[in-house]
């Protein structure tokens, strides 16, 4: 007699425990998929994801600390520190120490990393393209997120960074 493994069919309650019902999952499939959609423009422009965070934070506002940059990308130094040392190594950040505090490292932008700033935006026209989504609804789809991140976790400063809304 040959046995079949039949599916198990969940318990009472236990149908929230299954993987298409899972937000975190969505979430997680959705930042994969859309890290990979950006990386189809950026790998030619020689950076990374998380490099070009740091580049719109600083095309935003130049001149920041490197905490700052951590506090707007919610971001620990430790994990942002081989970014910028990466964006210095190929010439479109220069580090310096705060002329105020010697503790605090400022990071600019310099030419180069200026320069990259028409690309970028042609990279996220094509995002946006891709999305099928105007930008309205990425902005109110951006705040919801957002929201969510607050609802987790209320009041702490690693998300403080600045929102639409």
């Amino acid at each position: 007699m040959t046995s079949r493994k039949k599916p198990l069919q969940p318990a009472n309650g236990d149908a929230i425990l299954r993987l298409e019902n899972q937000l975190c999952f969505a979430l997680y499939a959705a930042t994969r998929a859309m890290t990979r959609t950006y990386r189809e423009k950026l790998h030619p422009m020689g950076i990374t994801y998380p490099q070009y965070l740091v580049l719109i934070v600083l095309w935003e506002t130049d001149g920041l600390s490197v905490s700052e940059i951590g506090r707007k990308l919610m971001l620990d130094s430790g994990t942002l520190t081989p970014v910028l040392k990466r964006l210095e190594q190929q010439s479109l950040v220069k580090r310096k120490r705060s002329s105020a505090d010697e503790r605090e490292v400022v990071i600019s932008l310099t030419a180069k990393g200026y320069e990259l700033k028409g690309t970028a935006l042609d990279a996220r026209r094509f995002v946006a393209c891709r999305l099928g989504m105007s930008e309205p609804e990425i902005r109110a789809l951006r705040n919801d997120l957002m929201d969510l991140i607050e609802g987790l976790h209320p009041g702490d400063p690693e998300n403080a960074a600045e929102t639409d809304h």
